[in-house]
């Protein structure tokens, strides 16, 4: 614990800047080689081609996360956050989340936790007036949330774009913000956050393990990891169909619609080069975290990594 402690008080050290670009953007050295997909790159090459990637999708990026899952993406994220189960209250930093899928989520999850909530406070006084009803139900109106609030926060201006289009259009804003940051060095105070949340962008990030430092340094003591991310298929069959389908169908998919086949080639194998659940597992109890475990869906095609800040 004090030697993650020492490392991540270092590498703020190091890496102290403004929050939002790659860091090949502002000069810092190439550092070591590492994969972007399949290929073999700088630390800053993959920075920037992750950039560039995303910046790419990003007005099409709903519309493939549908086609490559089938829509299947909308019932994962469903299920982290009926594991989440937040409560009014609850503060929630949902990190590479741009496109606002989780925000929106935890939204109307709070909202119909509320909801519930007046229901059994009303129930419980059949002798309130029509008038103390009405009342009732104006000021749960005006505070919908319980005080919960979700801040997204993202390295990508674009995706961010994207997202804050998508609350306008759809009715979000209270409880809502966005903020432009990088996953590996947050601009964010400590001990701030109730949960952690980061749904298919931990692989995209190029050191796991600063991301995973900084998500424990904002949650607050008893504060909650969840990361769902796709991960590695233990069926034998059903892995050699998925690699089949993920190689040949998915860039085809990328190409037709979004005119991109490069970036969603980039997607797929960053899938086969991400860590397996036990080794990501170990990835998050290294950086500090306690009662860490994972649910595989799908076979392990996807998978929630939980762990708790004690």
């Amino acid at each position: 614990m004090a030697a993650a402690r020492l490392c991540r008080c270092r590498c703020r050290a190091l890496l102290s800047r403004p929050p939002g670009a790659p860091r090949a953007l502002r000069g810092l050295a190439a550092g070591p080689e590492m994969h972007f997909g399949f290929q073999t790159v700088t630390e800053a090459e993959r920075r920037e081609k992750i950039y560039q990637v995303f910046e790419s999708v990003a007005k099409k990026y709903d519309v493939m996360n549908d086609s490559m899952t089938l829509g299947i993406h909308r019932l994962w994220k469903d299920i982290l956050i009926h594991k989440m189960n937040p409560c009014p209250g609850t503060l929630l930093l949902d990190v590479a989340g741009g496109t606002g899928d989780i925000a929106f989520r935890f939204i109307n999850y709070v909202r119909s936790v509320r909801e519930r909530q007046l229901q059994r406070k009303l129930k419980h006084h059949q002798n309130l007036s029509w008038q103390e009803i009405f009342e009732s139900y104006q000021e749960d109106k005006f505070n919908s949330l319980g005080d919960s609030q979700v801040v997204v926060c993202d390295i990508n201006r674009e995706m961010l774009k994207v997202g804050k289009q998508k609350a306008q259009h759809l009715g979000y804003s209270e409880g809502l913000s966005w903020v432009l940051g990088n996953a590996e060095e947050l601009p964010f105070d400590d001990d701030k956050f109730d949960v952690y949340t980061i749904a298919f962008g931990i692989r995209n990030v190029t050191r796991i393990d600063l991301a995973l430092q900084e998500a424990y340094r904002v949650l607050k003591p008893g504060g909650r990891f969840l990361c769902l991310e796709f991960s590695h298929v233990s069926n034998p069959l059903l892995s050699r169909l998925y690699d089949l389908y993920s190689f040949q169908v998915i860039p085809v998919l990328g190409e037709v619609i979004a005119g991109d086949w490069k970036s969603y080639q980039y997607l797929v194998e960053s899938i086969r080069r991400f860590p397996p659940q036990e080794e990501l597992k170990e990835m998050i109890e290294d950086a500090g975290f306690f009662k860490v475990n994972y649910e595989n869906l799908n076979f392990g095609i996807v998978a929630i990594h939980s762990g708790f800040k004690l």
